[in-house]
């Protein structure tokens, strides 16, 4: 530390920035830090992105039941609520430092270079990403530091040039200011020292801006969207038309086919990966007799099969929203791994993700006859959505997606149970979870007003692989009563369920069950999602009113 850092901290003589100054300075250093890191790495990688990958890295790390309680509360806007969430943290931490540097510029400093440490890390810690990619973290550290120390100068000399005002200590003597007094800038006084910091900071931030959206742009250059709309599809064996009776969104349940659009979406990609049809490849590889690299175009030119199929997510609540139901189209999964010949002993299927999220799916699911396990490449009869994981997708009817629905899919290996762990298997959550038998109210709706006398309810059930034998619900704890079921499409979908009540003014609560085809009822008792999903009857509290 020199001599005039020292004095810096020490003398009371130097002045002070003021506290928007400083504050500024701060913000617009990480600003410009992170507008420069943004920007390499959209040249190198966009998920290099500091932003970025200490978000990702930050959903890695996060404990499960803070990540259940972000989608129970959030749903699909979490991760919007994370990058707000990241901003607000790293724009206070910038005008704390910022505050803490009205003297000397050193705790803005050492912020910094500890944001720049923070990126570095977490790009290391992603599991796709290259050594190069550390450029994108190193770029934020070089721009950051040089920007807050020369806007920390430009500031002080603003402050030289502005007002001084003295304050006298209580130790002053009547000749002279004394050895407490203080000097602070008022730039209250319109000045050239305060117009110069404010237009070079304001031109700083419109760079800053300017540079990350360049790198959003370049970032964005893949035109995915394009790539989808150049894809036609027109599956092989199309899928059984949807029968009439198949729902009853007359009577409040949602309609049999999901929209795309109102599609669930779970997952842990806080930016969803952009890769063109063109350029994507999938190595199947491991215990295999035969290794398969397969191109989007030979997808194409495989017999291609439309199956109508309901995902559910384990994270799923009792009654809750994160089960929807489609028309797939794809390549047969089965077909493809008994092409590469799977070697005896692997029973699982280690799957990848282009952002290198992880999951590990039983080969006896897959293999089994009728399993209908696809390399999923269209949703209602147009390519996948970005966001549901084009170009290519796994579907497993019957399994939670955490262990069978890997989007944006690049990698499949062969292996054992033993020898591999997935992304959630590390976080305490089952290696084997098949979809449990579960049923839902779906009108009325939780602590709704609804008109006493007749009353028609109504709701969805499901058990994937097995088929809904019957729904049952029961008014006050009373007996239970049959409902209406809808037509049955396939086993590995929703059934819809109606029950006409008769119900007096006054609260009361509904509870409903459903029993699949193996004479299995869902339980009463309750469990969380962890390790392996929800289960519990779904019981809401309404009221009939006359």
């Amino acid at each position: 530390m020199n001599a005039t850092t020292r004095r810096q901290k020490t003398d009371p003589g130097v002045p002070r920035l003021p506290l928007w100054a400083a504050a500024a300075a701060g913000l617009v250093a990480v600003g410009a830090a992170l507008a420069a890191g943004h920007l390499v790495a959209a040249l190198i990688d966009p998920f290099a992105s500091p932003f970025l990958a200490v978000g990702n890295t930050a959903i890695d790390l996060t404990p499960h039941p803070v990540k259940d309680f972000a989608i129970r509360t959030f749903g699909e806007d979490d991760k919007l609520v994370l990058l707000a969430g990241m901003a607000f943290v790293i724009a206070a931490a910038a005008v704390v430092a910022g505050l803490l540097s009205r003297r000397s510029p050193l705790p803005g400093t050492v912020l910094a270079i500890g944001l720049g440490v923070v990126g570095v890390a977490a790009v290391l810690a992603r599991p796709t990403l290259d050594v190069i990619a550390v450029l994108a973290p190193l770029a934020s550290l070089v721009v950051g530091v040089p920007v807050f120390r020369w806007l920390h100068r430009l500031a002080r000399r603003s402050a030289t040039a502005g007002v001084v005002v003295p304050s006298p200590s209580p130790s002053a003597t009547a000749d002279g200011e004394g050895e407490g007094t203080t000097r602070s800038v008022d730039w209250s006084v319109p000045g050239l020292g305060r117009r110069r910091f404010l237009i070079t900071s304001t031109a700083v931030a419109a760079a800053a801006g300017a540079t990350a959206a360049a790198g959003q742009y370049i970032g964005g250059r893949v035109d995915v969207e394009a790539s989808r709309r150049a894809i036609r599809l027109s599956p092989d064996e199309a899928a059984p038309p949807i029968p009439a009776g198949a729902d009853f969104a007359d009577a409040g349940t949602p309609t049999f086919i999901t929209q795309n659009a109102d599609f669930y979406r779970v997952d842990t990609a806080l930016s969803v990966p952009r890769t063109r049809a063109r350029d994507w490849r999938l190595r199947v590889h491991g215990m295999v007799e035969r290794e398969l690299v397969l191109t989007y175009d030979d997808l194409l030119n495989r017999p291609l099969v439309e199956k109508t199929i309901s995902l559910c997510c384990v994270s799923n609540e009792v009654g809750g929203p994160y089960i929807s139901t489609t028309n797939f189209i794809g390549v047969s999964l089965r077909d493809i791994l008994a092409e590469a010949g799977v070697r005896p002993g692997s029973d699982q299927l280690a799957t990848r993700s282009v952002d290198g999220w992880t999951c590990g799916t039983p080969v006896e699911d897959i293999m089994k006859p009728g399993s209908d396990a696809l390399l999923a490449i269209g949703m209602n009869g147009e390519p996948l959505p970005v966001e549901h994981g084009f170009p290519v997708r796994m579907v497993v009817p019957g399994l939670y997606g955490f262990v069978s629905a890997t989007k944006w899919l690049v990698d499949a290996e062969l292996t054992t149970f033993a020898d591999f762990d997935a992304y959630w298997v590390k976080r305490d959550w089952a290696r084997r979870a098949p979809i449990k038998t579960m049923s839902r109210v779906d009108r009325p709706k939780a602590f709704e007003r609804v008109p006493a006398g007749k009353y028609v309810a109504a709701g969805v059930a499901w058990a994937q692989r097995r088929g809904v034998d019957k729904v049952e619900v029961r008014v006050d704890g009373g007996p239970w009563q049959a409902t209406t079921l809808s037509t049955e499409v396939n086993i590995d979908t929703w059934r819809m369920w109606r029950a006409e009540l008769d119900l007096p003014a006054g609260s009361h609560t509904l509870e409903v069950r459903a029993t699949d085809r193996t004479g299995y009822t869902q339980t009463d008792e309750r469990a969380e999602p962890i390790p392996d999903g929800a289960a519990g009857w779904h019981t809401i509290v309404f009221t009939a009113q006359p």
